[in-house]
């Protein structure tokens, strides 16, 4: 739990590392694999993602919640609870990222879902906060607690009905938030589980400013600060990457995790569906091929831990093409950033990644 302090003020104290976690979000797995997919190992062997990441090293799976979703059946609570149920009986950690919206949130749009959008703040506060404990206690009942929680999805916009164009009005804005907060301090002490809160930013250009503000409107009980980077959409390099994870470590003294990141192996696509890392998405010195997504990885890593960073955790490494239809055609557009090939979805090498030696202790 964090202290008040001015946020025009750097912390005095040191700030003592903490142990590294790493690993993905595997929220698409229980889908691809109603889809058809058969994951395989680098042999060729038949492997569950779960089991497969920890077996390679890794130590959390994130898996994302909708509320009420009506044009899916994944990502509701029992499929997050199926998911949770794996990542648990592979070894994982479980990072459970509440979107508060009834389809995707992220930077440009917070959405409410359709039961909450017409009630005025009390009473979204309310619902918000009630949500959120309903659900983490079901899992309490089912063995299966979270230990992070993310209170909402790259809230960049104002939660329940932001977007990218709209000022953030902050007092609505942190009641919003400290509602969710509250629920999840409710539940941990009620269950005595150390669950950590994250607030999840996109891009590193937009954390200092964005927390900056959240202090002054009072929004102080959080453990973690997971960021997006994407090198496509972010204004910075690695460098400028790892600047920000030092400053905020420093000045808000939470734990920071890249919780969000990928890069493309393959410029080629599987399907007709066209896929969102291009060759506009290529970083300065890192081609689109499986050596060089690892590498990319290994060096992203090397930059968080440097900084005194706390994990790394990859955007849906599992989401491969398959014969499923979504909005955007058949098949996945995202299959070419995937840690799986495009034709008998057998591991690539960017898993060695989360077995390399960053001078950093592991959970």
């Amino acid at each position: 739990m964090r202290h008040w302090f001015l946020a025009t003020t750097l912390l005095a104290a040191p700030v003592h590392a903490a142990p590294l976690d790493l690993g993905a979000d595997l929220s698409f797995t229980n889908e691809m694999e109603d889809c058809g997919a058969k994951f395989h190992d680098a042999n060729g062997q038949g492997a569950d993602p779960f089991v497969l990441l920890k077996a390679s090293g890794g130590t959390i799976a994130r898996i994302r919640i909708w509320n009420n979703p009506d044009w899916t059946h994944y990502s509701t609570y029992d499929d997050v609870l199926k998911s949770i149920r794996r990542a648990h009986d592979a070894g994982l950690k479980v990072l459970l990222d509440f979107h508060y919206s009834d389809d995707w949130a992220d930077a440009d749009k917070q959405r409410a879902p359709a039961a909450w959008a017409g009630l005025d703040t009390a009473a979204q506060a309310t619902a918000l906060h009630d949500y959120t404990r309903d659900v983490l206690e079901r899992l309490a009942t089912a063995g299966q607690l979270p230990e992070w929680v993310q209170v909402g999805n790259e809230i960049n916009s104002e939660m329940l009905g932001g977007n990218k164009d709209k000022p953030i009005d902050w007092p609505r804005d942190a009641r919003l938030i400290n509602a969710g907060i509250a629920a999840v301090r409710e539940v941990a002490r009620a269950h005595h589980a150390p669950i950590k809160v994250m607030l999840h930013i996109a891009q590193p250009e937009n954390v200092i400013p964005w927390f900056d503000a959240a202090t002054v409107a009072g929004v102080l009980d959080y453990d973690l600060i997971g960021m997006s980077y994407y090198s496509e959409w972010s204004k910075y390099s690695f460098s400028g990457l790892g600047k920000v994870i030092a400053a905020a470590r420093a000045r808000y003294g939470a734990q920071v995790v890249v919780v969000e990141t990928a890069y493309p192996f393959t410029l080629e696509g599987a399907d007709s569906s066209g896929n969102v890392l291009g060759e506009h998405a290529l970083a300065p010195g890192y081609r689109a091929t499986p050596a060089d997504q690892k590498r990319y990885m290994i060096d992203l890593t090397r930059t968080v831990v440097a900084s005194g960073g706390s994990g790394v955790v990859y955007w849906a490494p599992d989401w491969v093409s398959t014969r499923c239809k979504t909005r955007w055609g058949t098949g996945s557009t995202w299959e070419n950033a995937a840690w799986f090939d495009l034709t008998r979805h057998a591991a690539l090498p960017v898993f060695d990644f989360l077995s390399q030696d960053y001078g950093a202790s592991r959970p």
